[in-house]
């Protein structure tokens, strides 16, 4: 499986779909913060959104998705307050059991297991903050291991971001 994690687009819908494209997902994530009407979005079919501080209502907080034997919890990050720190988040995680928590808000990229999950931040596409350059994250699922990417709105990896982890079922 071959997940595209994206976030923070902020209304630059170009940009996600060359992504979406370049990159021929099985599904797609999107943190929040789209800042375009939902219904612009590309491939709904595969598309799991949830709401940004940035966004209209009309989009949930948060959502789990299951894939590969996994459960993603992906919500934006700003009602747990990922600024400060992701214990909230992990609270939110251990309580709904997802193995992987697909999170946005900060801009900024971040990839880490903690208390039995992969929290990945994918950063901001378009308005990178705390890093150099915009980024996106993908993920792949394969014999219970879980291999993240980033890289840049162009294509290019971003080798200092992302590994490979083993994640209990």
């Amino acid at each position: 499986m071959r997940l595209l994690i994206i976030s923070d687009t902020h209304g630059d819908e170009q940009t996600f779909k060359r992504v979406v494209l370049r990159e021929d997902p099985d599904q797609i994530i999107h943190c929040g913060d789209f800042c375009i009407a939902v219904e612009r979005l590309p491939q709904p079919e595969i598309l799991t959104v949830v709401r940004g501080n940035c966004d209209r209502p009309g989009v949930p907080d948060e959502a789990l998705w299951e894939g590969a034997g996994l459960r993603f919890l992906v919500a934006h990050g700003h009602q747990y307050g990922i600024k400060s720190s992701l214990v909230q988040l992990s609270y939110r995680a251990e309580e709904v059991a997802a193995n992987v928590v697909c999170f946005g808000h900060s801009h900024l990229p971040q990839c880490v297991a903690r208390g039995g999950a992969l929290f990945i931040n994918p950063g901001s596409l378009v308005a990178p903050r705390g890093f150099p350059e915009p980024t996106y994250a993908v993920l792949e699922a394969e014999s219970g291991k879980v291999k993240v990417a980033y890289f840049t709105p162009e294509g290019e990896r971003v080798n200092e971001l992302g590994g490979t982890f083993r994640l209990k079922k």
